[in-house]
């Protein structure tokens, strides 16, 4: 990747990053609230369902950022995305198989960035494919 290849993906790239970091902040405010205690069922469901909202401005971000690769880049994110669907797919899978037999319960929020992580393999072994 040239200078200007990694200049324009960064550009394309600060929305998204300035999203997650909205979410970290949102996320570490709300935590906090609900630990002091928050008065009020709506208001503690507001509260608590406030991180989602920097989650969607980022999931718009990553459509667009998506959306803004050649043809050959989509390739390597569809395959990458691809191998995260069915790694994470596996892996959730046979996990709770092993909660019958006692293995601790694992809450839904290890999911994300399971994905995420089999997105980031799947992108690097993609890259590595077509180079």
């Amino acid at each position: 990747m040239d200078t200007q290849t990694a200049s324009l993906l960064l550009r394309r790239a600060r929305p998204c990053l300035l999203a997650f970091a909205a979410y970290v902040v949102t996320l570490v405010v709300s935590l906090r609230m609900l630990a002091h205690g928050v008065e009020g069922r709506a208001a503690e469901l507001a509260v608590s369902l406030s991180p989602v909202i920097p989650v969607i401005a980022l999931c718009v971000c990553i459509v667009r950022l998506i959306r803004g690769m050649d043809e050959m880049q989509r390739t390597v994110q569809l395959e990458a995305l691809s191998l995260s669907f069915a790694a994470t797919a596996l892996v959730t899978f046979s996990y709770g198989f092993l909660e019958n037999i006692g293995f601790p319960k694992l809450s839904l929020f290890i999911v994300l960035p399971l994905m995420c992580s089999f997105w980031a393999l799947g992108t690097f072994v993609a890259q590595w494919r077509y180079r």
